[in-house]
């Protein structure tokens, strides 16, 4: 198979300093658990920005960079002031709740354009001085949506995909944007885009042509004199990571203390505390639940984990705020001695306490006011070997357009939430395990391999070629429990 060429705004490692030199370690979650299959078996190259490194000298620079290569990685350096414009300010300040119709957080004055267009560059200019005939380049999501139209410049002949991990939004809220017209001509430097859902797709298509003028149909756009295809490709996960990490005896300890007897049910969330999430509006629910039918008082409660996200940008400390008013509201109204409704836990946790979460959960709750696709529901079909649990899952997540066999909900509508929650913490047992069933052969048959090689393969084939496509799973492949790590002692 042809080389490829991973670009992402983050590159798949973590760096560590210390007073005997630095550590790298591989990254675990997100992105870099998706793509590491094709990292390790195409043999690529990932191009990418190594993460806040500190002051370094030109020697220690040079020892980092020789590390991250031994990796299969190229840093691209950022400085402070480059990622407070491009990364805090365009991409996540505007960018980010645009596309996620959340509108109110949305800045009066717009920050970071210029960082954004340097910052693209920059990575253009990477990939470039690393290309090779023959590679296929993958850019990936909102950061870099610059880079695919950059680099047709820099090199016309190359085979440029990009893949966007968050919604498109509709034509009506992408035309709100500044420099909308310089953000889709970036993206139609590519030979192939790909979205989650048909939806995404469809928004994008009317976009350019609603502000192009380009010509269009439902899997191509003609511009500029080159044909871009377009395709819907829903990312996976690696089942057999979940599944064999829901069975492990440490594991099964772990769900067997936060079961009890089973005479209190269990509702589970994981999040980032992302205002994108519908946090607070999972809590209403539950508190409207409670409220509304009082049988439950003392046989219910809501595990809630909120992993903290961009604790510098105001909007997020303002929705940690309300989640705390929230859960403290809950407990004070509904608690007794012996009974807490809401376990708030606002911080990362193992991933063996995240296996066991899924296991135990009588319900998962995954509501988002509006998500790209979200593993969080893949992860948990995929844990639950024992073929039980309900997935309670917001129709405005990407994953709702396949996991159809969930509790569909609309986060917004806050009584008929709580009434689904009822519903899941009822439903006998033949209707849970058929609908579990059902999910989880679609989680195992679609998963991350599938998704990558089905983007790969299309990406390769004549540009003339119509994109619909065929899921084909690579060879099984194993992803690390553990990050590798090697030490420089500069």
């Amino acid at each position: 198979m042809k080389r490829i060429i991973l670009v992402s705004n983050r590159l798949p490692v973590t760096v560590e300093h210390g007073a005997d030199g630095f550590t790298v370690t591989r990254s675990v979650g997100g992105l870099a658990t998706a793509l590491r299959g094709a990292h390790a078996w195409a043999d690529a190259v990932w191009i990418g920005w190594p993460g806040a490194c500190g002051p370094l000298d030109e020697h220690r620079r040079a020892r980092l960079d020789l590390e991250l290569a031994r990796l299969g990685t190229v840093p691209v350096h950022l400085s402070a002031e480059e990622v407070a414009g491009f990364y805090d300010g365009f991409a996540n300040g505007l960018l980010w709740p645009l596309f996620h119709y959340i509108t109110g957080v949305l800045p009066l004055r717009l920050e970071g354009w210029r960082e954004y267009q340097e910052v693209n560059a920059r990575f253009a200019d990477a990939v470039a001085r690393n290309y090779r005939p023959d590679d296929l380049v993958w850019v990936h999501d909102y950061q870099l949506m610059l880079v695919p139209g950059m680099l047709r410049r820099r090199l016309p002949e190359a085979r440029i995909g990009f893949f966007l991990h968050i919604p498109f939004p509709s034509v009506e809220l992408f035309a709100t944007l500044p420099h909308r017209e310089k953000l889709l001509e970036g993206l139609l430097g590519s030979d192939l885009v790909g979205f989650h859902t048909d939806a995404y797709r469809r928004h994008f298509a009317d976009s350019v042509h609603r502000i192009l003028g380009a010509r269009t149909d439902p899997y191509r756009i003609r511009h500029a004199g080159r044909d871009v295809r377009l395709g819907t490709f829903p990312i996976g996960v690696d089942p057999a990571v979940f599944a064999e990490g829901g069975q492990r005896q440490d594991v099964a300890r772990e769900v067997a203390a936060l079961r009890g007897d089973g005479s209190c049910k269990l509702l589970v969330g994981i999040d980032r505390l992302d205002y994108t999430k519908g946090i607070s509006r999972r809590l209403l629910a539950f508190d409207a639940l409670l409220a509304n039918r009082p049988e439950w008082r003392g046989r219910v409660r809501l595990v809630q984990i909120a992993v903290p996200s961009r604790t510098g940008v105001r909007a997020y400390t303002r929705l940690r705020n309300e989640v705390d008013a929230l859960v403290g509201r809950i407990n004070g109204t509904y608690g007794t001695a012996h009974w807490t409704p809401v376990h708030y836990i606002n911080r990362a946790v193992p991933q063996t306490q995240l296996f066991a979460f899924y296991r135990a959960a009588d319900a998962m709750l995954v509501t988002p006011l509006r998500d790209g696709m979200n593993l969080v529901a893949k992860e948990f079909v995929a844990t639950r070997t024992d073929e039980d649990g309900v997935l309670v899952l917001s129709e405005f997540a990407g994953a709702a357009a396949e996991l159809t066999e969930a509790v569909l909900v609309n986060p917004y509508d806050v009584e008929r939430t709580a009434e689904a929650y009822h519903r899941a913490l009822t439903m006998p047992a033949p209707e849970r395990q058929a609908r579990m069933r059902a999910l989880r052969r679609h989680v195992l048959e679609n998963d991350v391999y599938s998704w990558a090689d089905s983007f790969l393969r299309a990406l390769a084939i004549d540009r003339s070629t119509s994109v619909k496509p065929t899921f084909a799973p690579w060879p099984p492949r194993r992803t690390p429990a553990g990050g590798v790590a090697t030490r420089s002692r500069s």
